[in-house]
C-alpha cells in the first residue's frame, strides 16, 4: 500500500511569527530614529532655556523696577537679564582697554591681593579665566592619545601647558613632560588630569569640539560621519539587538 503524499499538506498549528515580530521591528526602528533625531533638539533647547534663566534670575535683580521690560508690558521677555549682562560685560571690557579703567582694575586686584584667602580663590580663576578665553592660548585645543588605564588601551586627552618649573623638578627623569585633561564620558567636564611624558602622546588631527563630541556619545558619533548614515546605523543597530533578544520562532512539524 502506498503512502499518501503529505509534502504538500500545510502544517498545523499557530502560523510563525515572523510577520508581527517584523512589524514591531519596523515600530522599535520608526521610535528609535525619531528619539534619536528629537533628543540633541530637546536637550538643546532645555539647556539654551535653563541658562537664559538662570541669567535673568540673577541680573534681573540688579536693574531697576523702572527700566525692567515687565513694568511697560504685560508679559516678561525672556532673556532680557541675558541681555543686560552681555551689554554690561562688553562695557566693562571696553572700560578695561582704557587707561582710567585699567588704572581700577589695578587698584581692585591690589585690594584682593592683600585678602588671605580671596587672593589664592581670585588668582587662580583669573588664570584659569585667562587661559580659557584667551584668543591666543593654546590649552585643550590639541587632541592626542595616551596609553591608559593599562597597555594597549589608549584613551583621548586634551593636551594643555607645559609643568611649572617647581612640578617639572620634581618628575622623575630628564624627559620633557606634558600636562593632560582625560575626559570620562558621558560627561567631558569630569575627567583625570596627570603629566605624561611628551613621547609618550600621540597627536591626531582632531579639534577639541569632536573630541567631547566624540566622548559624550561614548564613540557612537565618529569626527566626520554622515548624521544620516549615523541614524540609520543606530537603527539597524537597534532593530537587530531586539531580533536577538526575541524569542526564537516555533518550526512547523514535519511529516515524513
Amino acid at each position: 500500500m502506498e503512502r499518501p503524499d503529505l509534502s504538500l499538506t500545510p502544517p498545523v498549528g499557530d502560523p510563525p511569527p515572523e510577520a508581527p515580530r517584523g512589524f514591531m521591528a519596523r515600530i522599535r526602528n520608526y521610535f528609535l530614529t525619531g528619539l534619536i533625531v528629537a533628543g540633541p533638539v530637546a536637550i538643546t533647547f532645555y539647556l539654551t532655556w535653563w541658562f537664559v534663566t538662570w541669567v535673568d534670575a540673577i541680573v534681573r535683580p540688579l536693574v531697576p523696577e523702572a527700566y525692567r521690560p515687565e513694568q511697560y508690558l504685560p508679559y516678561g521677555i525672556p532673556g532680557s537679564g541675558l541681555i543686560v549682562a552681555f551689554v554690561a560685560l562688553t562695557l566693562l571690557g571696553f572700560l578695561t582697554a582704557n587707561l582710567i579703567g585699567r588704572s581700577l582694575v589695578d587698584l581692585g586686584e591690589n585690594l584682593l591681593g592683600r585678602m588671605p584667602v580671596v587672593r589664592a580663590i581670585y588668582r587662580g580663576l583669573k588664570q584659569v579665566f585667562e587661559t580659557l578665553f584667551s584668543g591666543s592660548g593654546s590649552s585643550f585645543r590639541k587632541v592626542g592619545l595616551v596609553e591608559f588605564p593599562s597597555p594597549g588601551m589608549w584613551s583621548i586627552v586634551l593636551i594643555s601647558q607645559p609643568p611649572s618649573t617647581e612640578v617639572a623638578k620634581s618628575l622623575p627623569g630628564q624627559e620633557e613632560h606634558i600636562s593632560v585633561f582625560l575626559p570620562c564620558a558621558p560627561n567631558p567636564t569630569t575627567g583625570f588630569f596627570f603629566y605624561v611624558p611628551k613621547s609618550k602622546i600621540i597627536d591626531i588631527d582632531m579639534s577639541a569640539e569632536d573630541a567631547a563630541t566624540l566622548i559624550m556619545s561614548a564613540g557612537v558619533v565618529q569626527p566626520g560621519s554622515d548624521s544620516q548614515k549615523k541614524i540609520a546605523a543606530l537603527a539597524q543597530m537597534a532593530t537587530a539587538a531586539g531580533i536577538a533578544n526575541a524569542p526564537p520562532a516555533k518550526q512547523p512539524a514535519q511529516v515524513d
